[in-house]
């Protein structure tokens, strides 16, 4: 009974282990709360004294080289290549060169010499001539009258003649080529300056004056 209660008195108890915490946790409150702030105090300040540094001197300038000649470059040879020779295919033609066109001539400007050619500007085209040509209007009035004298004789007869034509298509002169006789020709001149009417020549289509041969035969007519 007695080992029952020693046994009973050696029980864990709860509140006194947080009491005995608590007193603890007490003390060593109390003492940092009491433990006196030291502050560490210098009696002389302290002073800084700043001491020049010398710059290093420049690095001394370089001795001067002596000069030496340039090694003058051994002599190289040249071998010229060789060429390989064309075959022989016959005797070399040289065309002839292009004459010098000439050009027109006129007064130089300018300043400096040198040597050239010009070129003539194209020619301009060549007129166009219509001849003159019979009026059909007029075709009845062409035949001359037969000569008198030379149809009692039952003569036939041929005259040839070069007649001017006007710009107006009438003929202006006659001259014989040929006639049979004086009397053929003057019956046909007589015609040609009263009645024989053409369209007359033109050049560029403008009319002129243009000689034209004319041929007229005597035909006598049962």
């Amino acid at each position: 009974m007695y080992a029952d209660r020693f046994a009973g008195g050696r029980r864990f108890n709860p509140a006194g282990l947080l009491a005995a915490v608590g007193i603890n946790a007490g003390v060593v409150a109390a003492l940092m709360i009491a433990a006196p702030h030291v502050t560490r105090t210098f009696d002389d300040p302290l002073e800084i004294t700043s001491i020049p540094i010398a710059s290093p001197p420049p690095p001394p300038e370089p001795e001067p080289q002596p000069r030496t000649a340039a090694a003058r470059p051994d002599r190289i040879e040249t071998v010229p290549p060789v060429v390989p020779r064309p075959a022989d295919d016959g005797p070399i033609v040289v065309a002839d060169p292009l004459p010098t066109l000439p050009g027109p001539t006129g007064i130089a400007t300018g300043m400096g010499e040198g040597t050239g050619f010009a070129i003539d500007p194209p020619a301009p085209p060549a007129p166009v001539i219509v001849a003159p040509g019979l009026d059909p209007r007029h075709a009845a009035d062409l035949q001359p009258d037969y000569p008198a004298a030379e149809r009692r004789m039952g003569n036939p007869g041929k005259v040839t003649v070069r007649v001017l034509i006007g710009a107006d298509g009438r003929v202006k002169e006659v001259e014989p080529v040929s006639a049979t006789s004086d009397a053929f020709f003057r019956a046909t001149r007589d015609q040609a300056l009263r009645r024989w009417r053409f369209r007359p020549g033109t050049r560029d289509g403008v009319p002129q004056a243009a000689w034209r041969t004319m041929s007229v035969t005597f035909v006598m007519q049962d």
